[in-house]
């Protein structure tokens, strides 16, 4: 069953208020709800403006964590306040359906997208006819696209492609394989370069005119394509005062509608829209010399080059993945990183580059393989969505680890990572697929203690408690050039 978080409890809350309304009239007419967004957050909890049909508004604050509620116990509250006469199926299309016209929700994806210029010096070799082959640098500019993620007083952190700000051509002068200069345009201020001719060192100049934000390089991993870098706010706002970031998704499935906003071709930014083709698929990327394999989200949405870093929302506007390869020889085969990769390694790295500086992100290294067994398709009727369940069995544990710590044995079948954070707070994470291991670990911090729980013999139990130490922490590169597990 589908589990609808206290957005749609605040639906819930404003459906009674609509109802009321309806029920009652308003000088004879009917009053209904229009829109409801989220328009901002504050210590007091998230404020929601509601939109009726009449042209007013009001705002509805929802404070704290609210416990999740499923679709069907909306239904069943539906009919116990208002007594009428509503299947389920008519129910879900009239309160809580996606919208059909997707302008409105493209409209307010367009805010966090932003277009980006990355200038890299690069080794080149001339033809000299005089002296043979020359070796020379010149400056290549390259077209990217991102996302505004965190907005803050100082500084504002987008989410791009490490593809987009890294090239493995780079001139060892420039100060290794980065950017030496990252500029980001906002949607609706879009600009390009001109030239301004040579430095002293007779490398090109580039004038990127007023629209063009600076950024600068905050951290990134190759091995999962993605880099965070950040612009000052007061930049970002002085240009758009209602520059706003986009939000995660929670989920994401087959045959979802999949919206892509980025820069194709360095065209400036539009949109595509598709669908989830595939949920999950491994392909192989050459970012610097090494191929690596990239856990990916598949697509039928039309990307170019230019497109990678930008977002791929789903009908709520909210980000699913960031958009980064395609298919050059068959049509409507593209990829996005998928969002508990994207997500979980842009919170990775600012979280150490915030505690330490650091332009890494870290992870653990559990020490146990574990094999899939027992896979199907799941289909939920009431959410219209299904997903494929699979059983991850421990294949084995290694001497001397953290799985070995924690007393998992061989043919134990994983069934939730639980995680209880310094602070006290605690999440679990179901196991449904052998993946979600490794994304869950891109989420766990020195200090935080995880456990298992296990099905072992037939009985359902909770393995040892492990407590994560700096001295665990292994830089993600390195990681995930070996097990990820």
């Amino acid at each position: 069953m589908k589990r609808l978080t206290k957005t749609v409890l605040t639906v819930l809350a404003v459906m009674v208020l609509a109802f009321a309304l309806v029920l009652a009239g308003c000088s004879g007419e009917t009053v209904s709800v229009k829109d409801i967004r989220k328009t901002s957050s504050g210590t007091d909890g998230d404020v929601y403006t509601i939109y009726y049909t009449d042209g007013t508004s009001s705002t509805i604050t929802l404070a704290g964590t609210a416990d999740e509620v499923t679709a069907q116990e909306l239904y069943e509250y539906y009919k116990e306040v208002y007594n009428e006469d509503l299947t389920y199926d008519e129910f879900l299309k009239k309160y809580l359906a996606e919208p059909t016209d997707n302008a409105s929700v493209i409209g307010a994806c367009l805010q966090p997208a932003v277009k980006i210029y990355t200038e890299f010096v690069e080794k080149t070799t001339m033809e000299d006819w005089m002296s043979g082959n020359r070796k020379e640098n010149k400056v290549a500019l390259y077209t990217g696209s991102g996302v505004l993620y965190q907005m803050q007083d100082d500084y504002t952190y987008i989410i791009t492609n490490y593809h987009v700000v890294y090239d493995a051509n780079v001139a060892s002068a420039n100060g290794g394989n980065m950017a030496r200069k990252i500029i980001c345009y906002l949607y609706g201020s879009e600009g390009t370069y001109s030239s301004q001719g040579m430095d002293s060192d007779g490398l090109a100049v580039y004038d990127y005119g007023a629209y063009g934000i600076e950024c600068e390089y905050v951290g990134g991993s190759i091995s999962n394509d993605i880099a965070v870098i950040r612009a000052k706010t007061e930049d970002i706002t002085a240009i758009n005062p209602e520059a706003t970031t986009a939000e995660f998704a929670s989920e994401y499935h087959v045959g979802e509608t999949a919206i892509a906003i980025g820069n194709p071709e360095g065209e400036g930014i539009s949109v595509t829209e598709g669908i989830v083709s595939v949920d999950n698929e491994y392909i192989n990327l050459q970012i610097d010399n090494v191929v690596r394999s990239y856990r990916s989200l598949r697509i039928d949405t039309a990307i170019y080059g230019g497109n990678s870093g930008g977002g791929l929302f789903n009908l709520k506007g909210e980000l699913i993945g960031i958009t980064n390869a395609g298919n050059t020889t068959d049509q409507n085969i593209n990829y996005a990183v998928p969002l508990e990769i994207a997500k979980g390694t842009a919170d990775n790295i600012l979280h150490y580059y915030f505690g330490n500086g650091e332009n890494v992100g870290y992870g653990i290294k559990l020490g146990v393989q574990v094999v899939s067994q027992n896979s199907k398709y799941v289909y939920d009727k009431a959410s219209g969505y299904g997903t494929i369940e699979e059983e991850i069995v421990v294949d084995s544990v290694n001497s001397g680890s953290i799985a070995k710590s924690m007393a998992l044995e061989l043919n134990d079948v994983l069934k939730t990572l639980n995680i209880r954070t310094k602070s006290g707070e605690t999440r679990e994470v179901e196991l449904n697929r052998n993946f979600n291991i490794s994304d869950a670990i891109l989420t766990i911090r020195a200090g935080d203690t995880i456990s298992f729980s296990i099905v072992r013999g037939g009985e359902t139990t909770v393995s040892a408690e492990y407590t994560v130490k700096e001295s665990d922490l292994v830089e993600l590169d390195t990681l995930y050039t070996s097990n990820k597990a």
